[in-house]
């Protein structure tokens, strides 16, 4: 009995499209997650390594997409292998089943590598394109996730005591963001 095609998608934020990545591959089934590639838990990669069987085979659009650096990347694709997972990188054209060679170990630290340095510049630049923008005074940073009168709520009611917890859901923040709110006073 031959296994399942199963399809691993991962954009990094939430208004990217998945749809580009593995667009006319036939898949039985496709884990999709929208989170940082960076980010180690991921619901849907946890789902598909509880998920995947001997005989399966994973298509992945590129190795950037699994795994953000080299590290990662080794451990995922020997965690699926040794479970009998076949591997397919279509942008690298790599296929991995475990029983790889020299080669295949080689081209993959290869890729995974470039794949990782690639990234690594991408934030150098971003990086000193902010600045420039700063410079510029074009950069004003991330809009604020509350009005100056919604902050103004939060604080109030935060200091009469009720649950921050509670506080963040409603107001749409997380407890670190509410927390800058009741430090900064903005």
């Amino acid at each position: 009995m031959s296994g399942q095609r199963l399809g691993y998608i991962r954009v990094s934020s939430l208004d990217q499209k998945t749809q580009r990545q593995l667009e006319g591959i036939q898949l039985d089934r496709t884990f999709t997650d929208k989170a940082s590639g960076k980010d180690t838990k991921r619901p849907q990669l946890d789902e598909l390594l509880r998920f995947s069987r001997d005989g399966d085979t994973l298509v992945v659009h590129s190795m950037d997409r699994l795994a953000r650096n080299l590290d990662d990347l080794r451990s995922l694709v020997q965690q699926l292998t040794k479970k009998g997972v076949r591997i397919e990188f279509l942008k690298e054209h790599l296929v991995f089943t475990g029983e790889d060679s020299p080669l295949a170990h080689l081209m993959l630290s290869v890729m995974g590598a470039f794949a990782e340095f690639e990234r690594a510049l991408i934030g150098e630049r971003q990086r000193e394109g902010i600045t420039l923008a700063k410079k510029r005074g074009a950069y004003r940073g991330r809009k604020k996730a509350l009005t100056p009168e919604r902050a103004k709520e939060l604080r109030e009611r935060a200091h009469a005591g009720e649950q921050k917890t509670g506080l963040a859901r409603e107001f749409g923040i997380s407890r670190e963001t509410l927390y800058q709110y009741l430090k900064t006073g903005n």
